[in-house]
């Protein structure tokens, strides 16, 4: 009988030490989440302040686009419009020469 309680008293420290072993890994583990939720969090605020500076960047590039797009319509229809005018006169330079006109 004794040998039997003795056994289930080792059992029973045998059972602690591995529930405190397996506590001690849950908390390292959480340790570790929490620090690298920290980091990531730090990261996070770092991104936004660098988004932050970028932006007046980026709307002055789209603002270039714009401007840009808008100065090759015009330079387009005034390139048409000198082809076109090109293209009368030497109509009519072809008209006098040939005697039509």
């Amino acid at each position: 009988m004794q040998q039997s309680l003795q056994r289930m008293e080792e059992n029973g420290r045998r059972s602690e030490d591995k529930s405190a072993k397996s506590r001690a890994v849950v908390h390292r583990r959480m340790d570790e989440i929490v620090s690298r939720v920290g980091h990531l969090e730090t990261r996070m605020s770092e991104m936004k302040e660098d988004v932050s500076e970028m932006k007046p960047v980026t709307d002055d590039v789209k603002r270039w686009k714009l401007m840009g797009i808008g100065a090759l319509g015009v330079i387009g229809i005034g390139g048409m419009v000198l082809g076109v005018t090109f293209a009368d006169a030497i109509r009519r330079i072809g008209l006098v020469i040939i005697g039509k006109g």
